[in-house]
């Protein structure tokens, strides 16, 4: 797997966005976002659109062999990455009455960063068909190997308890966990570089 894993362009923007809401459709995490089904299946490809095509610009992005997986990386070594040109508007255009609820989870991981140099994976997302396969911890230790040869940390928020599971064999470690209003827990990680 880690052979074939290759480096999404601006030009998949949408197919990286849509392939992480299919992913993330059923976590409780979305339904707490947007509760309707069918409006969180508009929603959320307009929203991680906005944070796929600043990973594009200014993190990594890559994706499976088959497309069928896609991970998320933004790098914060000191110096603060550029903010997400007109964020709030943009926000509000993709999620609509969903924003509130979408900056509440946006303050929660800004409280939940670390602030020391580390690559902060944003997103890990799996076709929901493909999910239980490996395809996730192999794409997420492509990036990981990386980190390692350059002795840089990783940090993450895992948005259930079967993603925390693989982050734990992965060599992540608990930090404070978070619980969302009248929602679900999210747990923020760390992983020391390793080796």
């Amino acid at each position: 797997m880690k052979d074939s894993v290759t480096r999404a362009t601006i030009s998949e923007c949408s197919q990286v966005a849509q392939l992480i809401a299919e992913a993330f459709h059923a976590l409780d995490v979305a339904k707490w976002l947007v509760p309707d089904a069918d409006e969180r299946a508009r929603v959320l490809p307009r929203n991680f659109a906005i944070v796929a095509e600043h990973a594009l610009r200014h993190g990594s992005v890559y994706w499976s062999a088959e497309r069928d997986a896609v991970a998320v990386w933004f790098p914060h070594d000191g110096e603060p990455l550029p903010e997400i040109e007109d964020y709030d508007q943009r926000l509000l255009a993709a999620c609509g009455e969903a924003t509130p609820r979408f900056q509440v989870l946006d303050g929660h991981f800004d409280k939940a960063h670390p602030h020391e140099p580390h690559h902060y994976a944003a997103m890990l997302a799996v076709s929901p068909s493909r999910q239980g396969r490996g395809l996730g911890g192999s794409l997420l230790s492509h990036h990981l190997d990386q980190l390692d040869r350059t002795g840089t940390p990783a940090y993450l928020e895992a948005a259930c308890a079967r993603s925390r599971e693989l982050y734990l064999r992965l060599g992540f470690k608990d930090l404070e966990p978070f619980t969302l209003p009248d929602g679900p827990t999210m747990y923020p990680m760390w992983r020391p570089a390793q080796g």
